[in-house]
Formats: C-alpha cells, structure tokens, sequence
C-alpha cells in the first residue's frame, strides 16, 4: 500500500467531513487507507461519519488520549509506505498529495515533508515552515523579537520567512496539521511523544527525524487548513497547554543549558501566555455579544443557489447576498474574474461539486481581497461551513 492517512478527530464531525471529501478527490488512483481516531467526541461523530465514510477505518476511543497518543494508535496500524498525519479542519488538494508522493519517492534524504498552507483568506501561512525552536530562536519568538523582524534570518528564524514561499526548501519543523513521513522514517525515530498531550508534539517528532539523519522539506503545494476549529483559542486550557508544550520541549531536548539560559525563556513564555489569554478573553466575549452576520457571494449550481438562498434567508436574514449560477467550466476564473464586484462581501461561497478543491484553493490564493474569507457547500451533505460556522440546510428544513 503506497499512502495511510491518520486522523486524530474531536468534535468536529462537519470539518472531518469536508476533510475527507477533499481526501477522497485527491487521492482517487492512489492505494491508500483512511484511519480515523476519535478522542472520545461528544458530537455523534462516530455515528455520523461511518455512515457517511464507510471505506473508513474508525477507532473509536472511550476517553481523550490527546492528539500524540491518537496519532500513534492509528500509526500503529497502518500499512502504507508513507503516513499522511492530517488535521480534521483541512482541505487536501490532488497536487498536494500526488506532489509529496512523488517528492518522497525521488528524494532519497526526505524523513518527512510539509506542504504550502492557506489561512482561510488566502493567505500564506507561517506555520508551513519552522526552525528549531533553539534557546535563542525560542526567545526571540517569546520575547517579540521575530515579529519586529520577521525576515531577518538572525531574528525571524522561528518562521524562516526569508525562504522563498514557492521554493522547494529543507526545513527543520513541519506542522502536524500535515505532515507525511516514511514508514521506516517512524520506525528508526519512533512515533509521537505522548507526553505532548497536544500542540509541540510536531517539533519534536519534526527534531528526531533531524537527528535520525533525514532531512525534513516544505514543498510549496496548497492545501487549505481552517487552523484551530477543533480548539477554543480564547480559554485557559489552550493556553496553559501550548506553553507547557514548549516548556516540556525545552526541558527535553534542551535540560543541560544553565538556569541563566532557561530562566529568560521560561520568564517570556509565561508573560506571553498571559498576554495570550487576556486578549484572548476580550475578543471571545467581544464575539459572544456582537454575532457577526455574513454578507457573501454564492457561486454554484443551480440547486446550490436555491439551498444557500433559503438557509441564509433563515440564519443571516441581515447579510447581503449575491448568487451566481457557475460551475468550473462556465466560469474558471470564479469570484476572481473582472465582472466581479467583490468590495462589499466578507465571504465568497464556493459550491464543491461545481468546483473542485484544488481550484477552489487556487482561486482563493490568487485573489486580491484579502477581506474575503472561504465558505463551501456541497448539495450532498448539505453544510454551509465557514471558518468560525457551520449552517445545516437539513436542519432549517426539519423544523419547519
């Protein structure tokens, strides 16, 4: 078997859904299996997706393992000569996945590799190449530093933003959003650390391949990855346990440094954290009491349109809304075309049966509008799914 893709799920059946539809157009022709870890979701995933999935390999899991443990449990079982470790809250194109396959069989040094992936508007995302978190690199993210200089390969290593986005580039860390490795990559440098409950794990997995002799690659291929839906960014939990994730990394890898090295990191990762979860408080309960309503542009089929209309007319009765007939043929160039009128929309919906994931991510990456944020539909599972929302057409139908 040439490709296993492993996925850790938690409570988030509708972006997994999206996920594994794209997976299933990128990865037509390729013998591969489909793993799926469910910590233990308290949203009906199980149910709800092997009815959907049933090629599925599903495993289910009485309690939350946390994203190393439910990783390893699906590597464990997996036959593939490369593992696709993916997010739940990502789109996967056709050229991402046949790309790094074909990479990883002509680059004999290759342990693993990362891809090129978008926010939700488009745009780059740092997290699609890293540099060892060192005791300075460490600091100079913690202390601010490689914000004020984001390009300097002294200061701004953290993200290496020097490298040239659409190069092909050895990097040091991948993201565990994507990150394909040899099998035999895994068995040499062993599988996830499952003292990471969840977020540094990528780095070290990422540091022992280094140091198992493979070289680690970003590859500048799309796939689009909603970052954090699975996770509620604005309370404490997510911030004690990303921090202590980089304080259990330090210690790990980094213990023989004097407490005149540690002492100032540890100092910048803790002052951080509390600037993190301040801020973060303020723009949740901002959200809470201010809904933002949606004013976008629907480009789809027919029957699309007509589900679309009705379920905003239901759930964002003040959003404008302008709807488009168009599939991929008779409109290529999408809501990027000149005709286009784009300034008073935040959200451009894209039907995924009238477009495919691989234009659809093109489209959103080459578009000026930065303002604009992907929304997607399918007639076939009948979501409406943005980056912070998911609209149930079926649902609306129900209760009337």
């Amino acid at each position: 078997m040439k490709l296993s893709v492993v996925i850790v799920n938690y409570n988030v059946k509708h972006f997994l859904e999206q996920c594994l539809d794209s997976l299933e157009q990128a990865a037509a022709g390729i013998e591969h299996e489909v793993i799926v870890v469910d910590n233990a979701s308290t949203d009906n995933s199980t149910e709800y997706i092997t009815a959907r999935f049933p090629g599925v390999k599903w495993i289910a899991s009485k309690e939350n393992n946390g994203f190393s443990k439910g990783n390893n449990i699906a590597i464990a079982q997996s036959q593939g000569e490369y593992i696709l470790m993916l997010n739940p809250d990502t789109i996967v194109t056709k050229e991402a996945i046949e790309g790094c396959i074909e990479f990883m069989d002509n680059t004999a040094d290759a342990g693993a590799c990362g891809v090129y992936m978008l926010r939700t508007d488009g745009m780059f995302s740092p997290e699609s190449r890293r540099a060892l978190p060192t005791p300075f690199v460490a600091f100079c993210k913690m202390s601010g530093l490689s914000s004020l200089f984001p390009h300097s390969r002294t200061f701004g290593r953290y993200y290496m933003q020097y490298l040239d986005k659409e190069e092909i580039n050895p990097i040091e860390i991948i993201s565990g959003a994507y990150m394909m490795l040899r099998h035999k990559t895994i068995k040499k440098t062993g599988a996830l650390d499952e003292d990471f409950f969840m977020y540094g794990e990528d780095i070290d997995l990422s540091y022992r391949i280094l140091k198992g002799g493979y070289k680690n690659y970003y590859l500048p291929l799309r796939i689009l990855h909603y970052k954090g839906e699975s996770t509620n960014k604005s309370t404490y939990r997510y911030v004690h346990t990303f921090y202590r994730a980089m304080q259990l990394f330090f210690k790990k890898h980094y213990s023989h440094y004097s407490l005149l090295v540690s002492l100032p990191i540890n100092i910048s990762i803790w002052v951080r954290a509390m600037l993190a979860y301040v801020g973060n408080q303020f723009v949740h309960r901002k959200v809470t009491q201010e809904p933002q309503s949606i004013n976008c542009i629907v480009l789809g089929s027919a029957d699309t349109i007509a589900e679309v209309r009705e379920l905003l007319q239901e759930k964002q009765k003040n959003g404008k809304h302008t709807f488009i007939e168009a599939t991929e043929e008779t409109i290529p160039k999408g809501h990027t075309g000149e005709s286009i009128d784009l300034g008073k929309y935040d959200t451009v919906v894209y039907d995924t049966e009238a477009y495919t994931y691989g234009t659809i991510l093109r489209l959103l990456n080459s578009s000026n509008n930065r303002k604009l944020r992907l929304g997607t539909y399918s007639t076939r599972t009948k979501k409406l799914i943005t980056e912070d929302q998911v609209f149930d057409y079926d649902e609306i139908k129900s209760k009337r």
